[in-house]
Formats: C-alpha cells, sequence, structure tokens
C-alpha cells in the first residue's frame, strides 16, 4: 500500500473511529453521515483526494439497520490511488449533508441518488430529480419498489391456445 494512503487512512480512522475493510487490495473505511463532509474535506485538503470518481448506493431492503449503504469512491490523481468512503443510513433516517461544496461534480451524482434511491442531500443547491419526469412517484432503484410489468410470452407459457404459427386454410 503507498504511503499516502496509509497516511490517509490512519488520520480518517483515528479522527473519526471508523472501521475499515479491505477487499482485494481495495480499502474501505465506514464513516458515520455526520462525519462524510468533514472526512472528505480532510481527504481533498490534506491528502490530495481530488476527484471524486464516483457516488452510488445500496439498498439492503429488507433489512432496516442499515437500510442503505451510501459510497464516495475518492481519487488522487497525483499519488494515483482510490479511498472509499461508505456511509450506513439506516430505516428512513436517509439523509446526508451535501459534499458538493468540495467536490463540484457532486452535484449530478447526489441528484441522482435522490432521484433513484430517495436519499436526501441536505443545504445541496439544486435537489430536484434528473432522471425520472418530475411528477414521477417512488424510488426505482429501492428494492421495495413495485415492479409492475407484464409476464412475456414465451413457448413455455402459453395458454392452451397455441398462437405460435397460424391455422392452414383450404
Amino acid at each position: 500500500m503507498k504511503e499516502q494512503l496509509q497516511k490517509a487512512i490512519q488520520t480518517i480512522k483515528e479522527k473519526f473511529g471508523c472501521s475499515e475493510h479491505v477487499y482485494r487490495g481495495e480499502q474501505t473505511l465506514f464513516v458515520e453521515p455526520k462525519d462524510i463532509l468533514e472526512a472528505s474535506q480532510i481527504l481533498r485538503d490534506q491528502f490530495g483526494f481530488n476527484f471524486l470518481a464516483s457516488l452510488t448506493a445500496t439498498d439492503y431492503w429488507p433489512e432496516e439497520a442499515p437500510r442503505m449503504h451510501v459510497s464516495y469512491q475518492f481519487y488522487s490523481i497525483e499519488h494515483n490511488i482510490y479511498l472509499r468512503l461508505r456511509v450506513p443510513l439506516a430505516g428512513e433516517q436517509l439523509k446526508l449533508p451535501t459534499i458538493e461544496n468540495i467536490f463540484p461534480n457532486a452535484n449530478w451524482h447526489e441528484r441522482e441518488l435522490y432521484d433513484m434511491f430517495g436519499i436526501y442531500f441536505e443545504d445541496h443547491s439544486d435537489l430536484r430529480r434528473i432522471l425520472m419526469p418530475y411528477d414521477w412517484e417512488g424510488y426505482p432503484l429501492r428494492k421495495d419498489y413495485p415492479l409492475g410489468y407484464e409476464e412475456p410470452q414465451f413457448t413455455f407459457n402459453f395458454e392452451a391456445i397455441d398462437l405460435r404459427k397460424p391455422k392452414a386454410t383450404r
């Protein structure tokens, strides 16, 4: 592991008391919702993580604690290192502070999470739907979202009438 990444991980762990998870060489720190703003600021200002590479969420429904995890993937262009921060959100308390003042590209990422998962970002400058129509009800990427589709017709689920080929006429 690169020295710059080790320093960043150690600083965040000491300051916020968060846990670390390593899987296939990728480091993830679990941060509380109240600490994500300050942790993002520290990563940018002290350790050169100058790019928010991705921001996404995972729904663990029917579990309620945590209901969702929000994953922030930070990248340092200068040091060529990644660090992921994951924020667990419980039940219906799906709120986080916005980090768009630190990473401006978080604006659209946060709007997408609001639109698809219903995660509210406090103090966001323009929190409105970005993918779905403005009058859409619900959040399509939640696991409890009703699918409401019709089953496609295949040869194994046809009714008694054989619709596969036309009848011969004489």
